[in-house]
């Protein structure tokens, strides 16, 4: 039997990249109470997961062009932000580089490149135990 509706397609990317916890307007002294370790210069092996919306097509029967998912998510965000400091990157101009506030700017970057209305959520995996998730509504 075959189903018409739409599906959901998830993208996996992956990156490395170095990052800092500092609010600009805090002390250093203050950052560090406020992040602990994270304060100091460290790095991650993130992954960057992309989630698109989409009927698949009756002749290929796919919902989602992989191909050009990947060259948007590359050049919108993979390209600036692996084996970089995550503060210099411009996708994430003024952002603390928090897993929250990446995912959030990552949403923000992805939005507009990707057809409109498809893009259904992003996550950003820092470590094993820690992945952020926005799916573009805003929380009050």
């Amino acid at each position: 039997m075959e189903r018409r509706g739409a599906v959901e397609v998830t993208r996996v990317y992956h990156f490395s990249a170095a990052h800092q916890l500092v609010h600009p307007s805090r002390s250093p002294e203050e950052n560090a109470a406020l992040y602990g370790p994270c304060a100091r210069p460290h790095g991650h092996n993130y992954y960057l997961e992309v989630t698109l919306a989409g009927v698949p097509d009756a002749r290929t029967g796919m919902a989602v062009d992989l191909d050009a998912v990947d060259r948007v998510v590359n050049a919108t965000v993979i390209d600036q932000v692996d084996h970089h400091r995550l503060e210099e990157a411009p996708v994430v101009a003024g952002v603390v580089t928090t897993g929250e506030g990446l995912a959030r700017a990552f949403w923000c970057a992805l939005a507009p490149a990707l057809p409109a209305g498809r893009l259904r959520r992003v996550a950003v995996v820092e470590t094993a135990k820690n992945r952020f998730e926005h799916a573009g509504e805003e929380v009050r």
